[in-house]
């Protein structure tokens, strides 16, 4: 059992993903070519949610930093056995190569405004997996490549010459973001990538549950003018269907599943 002020590499990697996942600071001295999902540079602000310090090996430079957020009123842990002890249990890996971050560690995208389906799902994942700093840029089609130009940012969900995340054959942006960003081995997200393309690309009947995720995201689209809103609305809808796919599947409701004992004759 980890000491108060540690956390388990299982159990970090089962709340990574959540919207109430603790904010994972990456303080290792040489960052390296690959970091733990959703794991910034940044430090959290006062009156950020728990946040989770990862160095090479659980060392003094976690326990360090986490002693000074405590210090600030943020609770900290430091994962035992840093990122040593993830990359040793074989959890996934974020590529740093794929990724363009500003000056301040946060990752830069930019794609079409008036989003429906990919282009909600995409910035969800991009969040919660690899960046809960990223800055999502949303424009009109033709500008997509003249913004990415202007600010380095990475353009995704644009059918255009030499962009890395868009649509591949059958597949979708957000199956190039799971399998690119070295996301594909957890399985919530597994299930969760041919609802989302169903829904994406006219195929309902690639999950049950496409058809209901496209309605719900062209009323989305519809009740909200400004892109950013309408994310911030959509990103509860991925965190309900991520969470569905992680604990509830095989879960079944109708009238009688949920009624007391006595009440099912």
């Amino acid at each position: 059992m980890p000491a108060p002020d540690l956390i388990s590499v299982s159990t970090l990697a089962r709340l990574i993903g959540g919207p109430d996942s603790p904010y994972v600071v990456d303080v290792r001295e040489q960052p390296g070519t690959h970091r733990i999902p959703a794991a910034t540079r940044r430090m959290p602000a006062a009156g950020d949610r728990r946040a989770v310090l990862v160095d090479d090996r659980g060392g003094a430079a976690a326990h360090a930093a986490a002693a000074r957020l405590r210090h600030d009123g943020i609770a900290a842990e430091v994962l035992e056995g840093g990122q040593g002890a993830w990359e040793t249990a074989g959890l996934p890996l974020v590529p740093e190569d794929a990724l363009v971050r500003d000056a301040e560690d946060r990752t830069l995208w930019v794609t079409r405004s008036r989003p429906k389906v990919d282009r909600i799902a995409c910035p969800w994942l991009i969040r919660r997996f690899v960046d809960p700093n990223a800055v999502i840029l949303f424009v009109p089609p033709g500008e997509v490549q003249a913004v990415a130009a202007q600010t380095g940012a990475a353009p995704f969900d644009i059918a255009a010459e030499g962009v890395r995340w868009t649509h591949r054959g059958e597949l979708c942006t957000f199956d190039a973001l799971v399998e690119g960003l070295g996301l594909g081995s957890i399985a919530p997200l597994a299930l969760l990538a041919p609802i989302v393309r169903g829904a994406d690309t006219a195929r309902p009947d690639l999950a049950p549950e496409a058809a209901g995720l496209l309605a719900v995201s062209l009323g989305l689209s519809r009740l909200h003018a400004d892109d950013h809103r309408q994310l911030e609305a959509g990103m509860a809808v991925y965190d309900a269907l991520y969470r569905w796919a992680r604990d509830a599947q095989d879960e079944k409701h109708d009238w009688t599943s949920h009624q007391p004992r006595g009440a099912r004759a």
